[in-house]
């Protein structure tokens, strides 16, 4: 969330650890450290309330024990490590409940157009300013993607952000470089804009209808510029109008940068205490090349792939069926867990599908709808019905973004349909990613169906504001409704959404349990979290969203030795939903060392005893 300064291409590829060597000398150790730690509190994770252990044996990158300092002394082995973690807190490592791995390398190689308090970017002519400085620092890079793809591409924009709340337009990205292709992806991830080179390129034209899913914003009609009732494109592109541009633009990598840029995004997730991403809507080049990285045996922590289904029935259905799997293969890191579909778009982006209209929409933004506007599905119910046959069939977890109310009663109302659903033999959980504006029927309605849900709490801040203004309170208040999860005991994982917001563990923590806004409004006092509800939230509950329970998410004889080891432990504070500090205590507390089967990864952890 709260974003260092990005590194440029250059900076990256030479200073990053090689993720794709081919010979496989990586920079893991060869064998796993035999340690025990003790000498701070050690939070366990396991059941509902906060317990702890005296000391942990690691043995071949697997917990041994977890009990009394005296008990480990006696089973500790004399080639065992000693740890004194001198008053630090270790917990299991963190677990990625959704984001997109394969996407945050990527991001650090482009233009941050991030507003504050993340990036710089508050008005047009700043994002205007930021790529061409970007364009300029890059282009005598050889490996950079100005150089080597001849595009500009920057990341995470954000109309709502920018004074005017307008969208840039082609004519805006023009005004940077009329020659070279521009994208600009919105932070939402659900829109971009573009200049006329890269609709150019794109073979996005006047005569371009809009495509089932999306939307080709265009410019005001006129005598001249209109053919069949269309206007001339704006450069803004909305959802699959975005994701089919983005498959003709997206630069064409090739292993190498690719492994690359997978170490850049893992250094992001290390650093944050995480020992297991998920990569939430892979497309077919990015899975080829994570399973060259786990072949290569070069991963750092496990990550979990879930297909964009719909880009793979145009491609190699017939593949997924052959990868999907609830277990890694030995030593490769790299699973794909099932597939994922999206129903809709980004409230933010206001392409999220509700049942209810936005409001005070007009003139705020250039969205360009007369009348009352819901936003829109992804798919018809006959289509999405035939995309949840073929998961069921096949008995694939399914991953199902919505954010509008109205994408899950879709998705709710057609999962009746299935009997296996009550088959005991058969345990799907099916999640819902995002799930922000449920409603208490539909939460009730998961439950039921033993749904999942992946909840992104980390919106209060950054478009908190936003929504009360497009929304309005009484749906506002209840965005992320992770209170009504807790209350009908249903576990539930909170994430980043990473590249929208890089996976900062801590504030992730923080906002889930403050839920204020970047004006310091308390949005859905019910929905705060406790700090062990929040912890739940990123260890053991997301380690069950992805079938893997029995081996993560707590501290316990047999699970693998992932860990993370903080300064202080979040359990010793109590936040104050409408804190106006910003030394949150909690948001601010410092990771100290990540440690992945025993190894550490990231940091370093107090000397050994002698």
């Amino acid at each position: 969330m709260y974003l260092k300064k990005f590194l440029y291409i250059c900076i990256l590829f030479s200073c990053l650890c090689s993720c794709g060597n081919e010979n496989k000398s990586s920079t893991k150790p060869a064998t796993n450290t035999d340690a025990i730690y003790f000498g701070g509190k050690i939070l366990t994770m396991e059941g509902d309330t906060a317990s702890y252990v005296e000391a942990v044996l690691v043995k071949n990158g697997k917990i041994f024990f977890a009990g009394t300092k005296a008990e480990a002394d006696k089973l500790k082995e004399t080639q065992m490590v000693e740890y004194n973690l001198r008053g630090a807190t270790m917990l299991p490592g963190f677990v990625d409940g959704h984001s997109h791995f394969s996407e945050i390398g990527f991001q650090a190689a482009c233009a941050n157009l991030l507003p504050p308090p993340e990036g710089t970017v508050k008005t047009i002519e700043q994002l205007k300013e930021t790529l061409k400085k970007y364009r300029d620092s890059v282009k005598l890079d050889p490996s950079s993607i100005v150089s080597k793809h001849h595009i500009i591409i920057g990341m995470n924009y954000d109309d709502t952000q920018l004074d005017g709340g307008m969208h840039p337009t082609r004519h805006d990205l023009d005004a940077v470089d009329k020659k070279t292709p521009i994208m600009i992806i919105h932070q939402s991830g659900h829109l971009c804009v573009l200049n006329t080179r890269a609709l150019e390129l794109a073979n996005i034209t006047l005569n371009t209808p809009d495509p089932l899913g999306g939307v080709i914003r265009r410019e005001k009609r006129s005598d001249t510029s209109a053919v069949a009732g269309f206007g001339q494109p704006n450069g803004v592109l909305e959802e699959v109008a975005f994701f089919n541009a983005l498959g003709k633009l997206y630069p064409p990598f090739d292993k190498h940068e690719s492994v690359k840029l997978f170490a850049a995004g893992t250094r992001k997730y290390v650093e944050q205490g995480f020992t297991t991403a998920q990569d939430g809507k892979t497309n077919v080049p990015n899975l080829d090349k994570l399973l060259y990285c786990a072949k290569q045996d070069s991963l750092e922590i496990d990550v979990v792939a879930y297909p964009d289904y719909v880009g793979f029935l145009d491609t190699m259905p017939h593949k997924l069926d052959t990868l999907i799997s609830k277990t890694y293969k030995p030593n490769s890191r790299f699973r794909v867990g099932g597939i994922k579909l999206t129903l809709d778009g980004s409230p933010q982006g206001k392409t999220a599908w509700f049942s209810k209209p936005y409001l005070n929409i007009a003139g705020t933004d250039s969205i360009g709808k007369d009348g009352p506007y819901s936003g829109y599905p992804a798919f018809t119910d006959s289509k999405l019905q035939s995309y949840l046959d073929a998961a069921f069939t096949n008995k694939w977890q399914l991953l199902a973004h919505c954010n509008g109310d109205a994408a899950s009663s879709q998705l709710l109302r057609l999962m009746k349909n299935y009997k296996q659903l009550s088959k005991e033999d058969y345990e799907h959980r099916t999640t819902i990613i995002h799930g922000q504006f449920m409603t208490k029927g539909q939460v009730d309605s998961a439950k039921v169906m033993g749904i999942f849900v992946s909840s992104f709490p980390m919106h209060t801040f950054n478009w908190g504001d936003v929504h009360l203004q497009a929304l309005g309170a009484t749906r506002a208040n209840d965005l992320s409704p992770t209170g009504w999860f807790r209350d009908r005991k249903m576990k539930f994982s909170i994430h980043s959404d990473a590249p929208v917001i890089f996976p900062a563990s801590m504030p992730l923590i923080s906002t889930a349990m403050n839920r204020t806004t970047r004006r310091h409004l308390l949005l859905g006092k019910e929905h705060c979290l406790t700090a062990y509800t929040a912890l739940q939230a990123m260890t053991i509950w997301p380690a069950y969203q992805h079938f893997e329970e029995n081996t993560k998410g707590s501290i316990k004889k047999d699970k693998l030795a992932d860990f993370v080891i903080l300064e202080k432990n979040p359990l010793d504070f109590n936040l104050n939903p409408l804190n106006k500090r910003a030394d949150d205590p909690i948001k601010n507390i410092k990771i100290l060392a990540t440690i992945k089967e025993g190894k550490t990864i990231y940091g370093g952890i107090p000397k050994p005893v002698k």
